[in-house]
């Protein structure tokens, strides 16, 4: 069922039609928000393709891009505050947030001073490491979008069905529709978006419409093979020339209209919609998930929260803010590919394989 979705002679009859569509019109900016659907078309070429007056832009779609640089270092903090009163704690976090650069170094940095801290694949794993080690408080550093926050609602509930009283998190849960409207308020100029698949499982087309209802804004639930994205580019070339604002969905074979209601269910149970700061994209209404009242015994900072400095987001000429909102490309950056590389990253959209530069970089857009 999948295989026409990268077919060759798919996708090419598809651009055939793009191109033909998009003949004497002006420039067309769209944009994504995924880094999933940014590897698609990075991966694919499919920029290189498309005709010159239509563009793609990447906007926040790295969640652990955007977490702030002042959560990283409380959660530093709370470390060494812990062991200062003889309370070990056993810090899981994922492999790319492991290495986000902070003006006070990063996870990993805190690692080589003697800190327990491990990289999972999942909010999984840290559940299980607190079981084997009933003894020490383990701390999950948990990161990302709607898609993320749901397994994390679901584990939640098995901790509290079960009482285990070891593990709690340090929630930087983040929710993508308010940052695109947040865009749209300051005055990014786009003509569509590609919304992405994963995040529209669990919050259904109909997280989307209301940006489509107060903007006038076309949309394209797609999903990540090169024909799912080019399907979603034809579609809104098309819904901008007939004038229509809708919201399609290319992605039917998994995305509901409402979504997964369970996994909605569980994330409302145990948080609730606050605003948020975005690395370098400033606090965004009503953007963040923080554990509810009622459940405040999950949430570390509850028992430690300490002070930390306001830092700056960026080092100085990194462009990732820009990448973020969809002003710039990563090639744009005089960092790019020289002082900032994968192995040597300046700014955070270099390190997470989500990241626009770390995908621009990977797939060769120095050349």
């Amino acid at each position: 069922m999948l295989e026409k979705f990268g077919d060759k002679a798919v996708a090419q009859k598809i651009l055939e039609k793009i191109k033909e569509e998009a003949k004497g019109i002006e420039e067309l900016r769209f944009m994504h928000v995924c880094g999933t659907h940014e590897d698609t078309v990075t991966r694919s070429g499919i920029r290189s393709l498309l005709p010159e007056n239509v563009k793609i832009m990447s906007g926040p779609g790295c969640p652990v891009c955007i977490t702030p640089v002042e959560d990283i270092v409380k959660m530093m903090e709370i470390m060494k505050v812990a062991r200062e009163e003889r309370e070990e704690i056993i810090l899981t976090t994922f492999g790319d947030m492991y290495r986000i650069p902070t003006p006070i170094g990063s996870f990993a940095d805190l690692k080589s001073q003697g800190y327990d801290v491990r990289i999972v694949y999942s909010i999984y794993d840290s559940y299980k490491i607190a079981k084997e080690n009933p003894d020490k408080l383990v701390v999950h550093f948990s990161p990302g979008f709607e898609t993320t926050a749901a397994p994390t609602a679901g584990m939640l509930e098995s901790i509290v069905e079960e009482g285990l009283e070891n593990f709690k998190i340090y929630s930087v849960h983040r929710l993508t529709p308010p940052a695109v409207e947040a865009l749209l308020n300051a005055g990014t100029v786009f003509h569509g978006l590609i919304d992405p698949g994963h995040v529209s499982t669990i919050i259904g087309v109909k997280g989307w419409a209301y940006l489509t209802e107060k903007f006038g804004i076309p949309q394209v639930v797609a999903g990540f093979e090169p024909v799912d994205v080019l399907l979603g580019i034809l579609i809104l070339i098309r819904l901008v020339k007939r004038g229509e604002a809708k919201i399609i969905n290319e992605y039917n074979r998994v995305v509901k209209w409402e979504g997964n209601v369970k996994a909605q269910e569980l994330i409302w149970k145990y948080f609730e919609v606050k605003d948020a700061k975005w690395r370098a994209l400033g606090v965004i209404p009503r953007s963040g998930l923080e554990l509810k009242k009622e459940w405040k015994e999950l949430e570390i900072r509850t028992y430690y929260n300490p002070e930390v400095p306001k830092l700056p987001d960026l080092e100085k000429g990194c462009l990732c803010g820009a990448v973020l909102r969809g002003l710039a490309l990563p090639t744009q950056c005089q960092h790019f590919g020289k002082t900032c590389t994968p192995r040597h990253p300046v700014g955070p959209c270099m390190v997470s394989y989500e990241g626009t530069c770390h995908i621009f970089y990977k797939y060769g857009a120095l050349m």
